[in-house]
């Protein structure tokens, strides 16, 4: 793995909001069996649980999906084909949708596929927190729908 990393440019994070919206699509169709729709609200409150997925190498970043509890046991239910609160089991769904969410990220981009490397999933419950990167970067976002419940989906950057 090169330490080299991406600097995207205005039209490469444009185009990254394209697939990262891609990935999410693909990956609710496939695991959890719906699709996302547009975000209810133009501006939503997106709720008190956050799953990330650290990026390392020729990206360094985070990728994110935030939501609320009742949003995380709506797709976690849908995951697992059963009724779930928000429990372990339901952090951990949305933990593992993350991680999808980014690996097909980050297949998609041609140039990270063996040069960029992902971290275990954390998941942080509660809504007295800011996330705070170190560094500069850039971040992209998109705002989504499921099941009623707004999420968004977002790759944060470290240039």
């Amino acid at each position: 793995m090169t330490t080299a990393s991406i600097t995207p440019t205005a039209d490469t994070l444009e185009r990254w909001v394209t697939l990262l919206e891609l990935a999410a699509r693909e990956v609710f169709q496939m695991m959890v069996g719906g699709d996302l729709e547009p975000c209810p609200t133009a501006d939503p409150d997106f709720g008190d649980i956050t799953a990330m997925i650290g990026l390392a190498g020729e990206l360094c970043g985070l990728v994110t999906i935030n939501c609320s509890t009742a949003c995380a046991a709506q797709i976690a239910s849908a995951m697992l084909g059963a009724s779930v609160t928000v429990d372990d089991g339901a952090l951990d769904a949305l933990g593992e949708i993350c991680n999808m969410v980014a690996g097909n990220f980050k297949a998609k981009v041609t140039t990270l596929a063996n040069g960029c490397v992902l971290s275990v999933p954390t998941v942080i419950r509660g809504s007295d927190y800011e996330l705070h990167p170190i560094g500069d970067g850039s971040s992209v976002a998109i705002q989504q729908g499921f099941g009623g419940c707004p999420l968004r989906i977002a790759l944060r950057i470290h240039e």
